[in-house]
């Protein structure tokens, strides 16, 4: 462990075989430079996309042209993957990780445009499970996974208790005691309507709200708004848990007096949850009817009850959470896969195949069924909705944030190239400005492939992508320290 003050060393012994003699090689063709300027350009992504062509764009101020060629820097232009995913690309997913973040946080304190009056409003955090399909291997907070005095066994001769002690990383976890009991086929198709589901629930809260405050739904718009932001998160047994921060505004929009406390707020949401359903039509002549729902271990804890003393229905709550730990829960889920490690379980794949097998029934019986395209979805185990989404004024968005990123790297750009510091006057305000001056003219681009040139390669990005990490958590803990 290196002292304090020290910063940690890349430790180049555990880089694997090819990764050392990919480093070595350039370093012998004396391309190591150029090869680790191009990396941090894409930000030390594991799978950069190369593209060739070219762009012209204008300032709509200043009428000043910039032409950009791919022939510029060596004929081959990498953009980072912007992968979600941590198992996929490490350096992506901390980026995305990071808008999430901001885009959680933003909507709970406010900032970046979104007024600050917000952190006075009602909210709440609610976690919406899938129901059982079947009993399941778990993690017991350290103890036995399904201890039983009796030796029940199901019709399939198999016993219903396990008295192992799993961890996260046993491929047991999440997998059914029984798998010709379990049910695989409802388990993929409630997956397949949760976007259906939790769009209801949206709906459904609204009019909770409205009969709660006498009002018709359309006359609610006069007096209260909902917002939200929800991601999804696999759990072990592939199947999709939906974590959402609900907030209440006034009819003004975000941080406008909302008309009831968070107390309140949570005790409708559970309302709304428990009456959601989606009746799902069979997959073909051989299936049955089902009607979904979420499932029954269902949470909605209050964050803020709202304004100290702005309600006569509430009493602040000492169960109540910290928002920045939810904000960085929130942003944490929205990078998982289906699989920590990167590699799917053995009952992962039996859902895949499931997700394959409807499909194929589906085109056969009616091809005009939306089941059919299950198989597109198969290594989403038929999860098809986005798993960070939000309301319209929740906070700001992902596309801004990208925006700004964009805008950032072009003025620093030209303050390096005219030599000068860069302006950091009202910077944040101008980053995230609507306008924007710059005009493409003309845009052509050809896709020529993804990833590193070797193996080696990739692993050095991935290792640089680490080391990166290290020394952000090395400054941070220097300013603590300071602090």
């Amino acid at each position: 462990m290196p002292g304090a003050g020290v910063l940690p060393d890349l430790d180049l012994t555990a880089l694997t075989d090819a990764a050392q003699e990919a480093a070595e090689s350039r370093i012998r063709a004396g391309s190591w430079s150029a090869w680790s300027d191009a990396a941090q350009r894409v930000q030390w992504c594991s799978h950069p996309v190369r593209l060739r062509g070219s762009s012209v764009t204008v300032d709509t101020v200043t009428g000043a042209l910039d032409t950009f060629s791919s022939s510029q820097v060596g004929g081959v232009v990498r953009v980072p993957c912007g992968n979600r995913r941590a198992d996929r690309c490490s350096a992506c997913s901390r980026v995305y990780a990071r808008d999430t973040f901001e885009l959680i946080r933003t909507g709970l304190l406010g900032g970046k445009q979104v007024p600050e009056s917000v952190a006075d409003n009602p909210l709440v955090f609610a976690t919406l499970t899938a129901p059982s399909f079947g009993h399941v291997h778990g993690v017991r907070n350290g103890g036995r996974c399904r201890p039983r005095q009796d030796a029940e066994t199901c019709p399939h001769g198999r016993l219903l208790s396990c008295h192992k002690v799993h961890d996260d990383a046993d491929d047991q976890v999440g997998s059914p005691l029984c798998w010709e009991c379990y049910d695989w086929t409802s388990a993929v198709v409630w997956q397949w309507h949760a976007p259906e589901l939790w769009r209801r629930t949206t709906i459904a809260l609204r009019r909770a709200l409205a009969g709660y405050l006498g009002v018709t739904s359309t006359g609610l718009r006069k007096i209260a708004t909902v917002q939200y932001a929800k991601v999804a998160e696999f759990q072990a047994r592939g199947l999709v848990h939906f974590h959402a921060l609900i907030r209440l505004d006034g009819p003004d929009g975000p941080g406008s007096p909302a008309p009831l406390g968070g107390l309140t707020l949570a005790r409708l949401v559970k309302q709304a949850v428990r009456g959601v359903q989606v009746e799902a039509s069979p997959v073909d002549g051989a299936d049955v009817p089902r009607v979904l729902r979420f499932g029954v271990q269902f949470d909605a804890r209050t964050v803020r009850t709202g304004r100290p003393g702005g309600f006569l229905d509430d009493v602040r709550s000492s169960d109540e959470l910290h928002a920045g730990q939810v904000a960085g829960y929130l942003a944490k889920y929205a990078t998982k896969s289906t699989s920590e490690s990167g590699v799917p379980r053995p009952h992962h794949r039996r859902m895949e195949h499931e997700c394959i097998d409807l499909s194929q029934r589906a085109m056969t019986c009616d091809p005009d069924s939306s089941y059919f395209l299950l198989g597109k979805w198969a290594r989403m185990l038929g999860f098809r909705g986005h798993f960070s989404t939000k309301s319209r004024a929740y906070s700001v968005t992902l596309g801004r944030l990208r925006a700004a990123r964009r805008r950032f790297a072009r003025l620093k750009a030209e303050s390096e190239r005219a030599g000068e510091p860069l302006d950091l006057a009202d910077l944040e305000a101008r980053l995230l400005a609507d306008d924007d001056t710059t005009l493409v003219v003309s845009s052509s681009w050809e896709f020529v492939g993804s990833g590193w040139g070797s193996q080696g390669d990739k692993e050095l990005a991935d290792a640089a992508a680490a080391r990166a990490r290290e020394y952000a958590q090395f400054v941070a803990t220097r300013v603590n320290e300071d602090r």
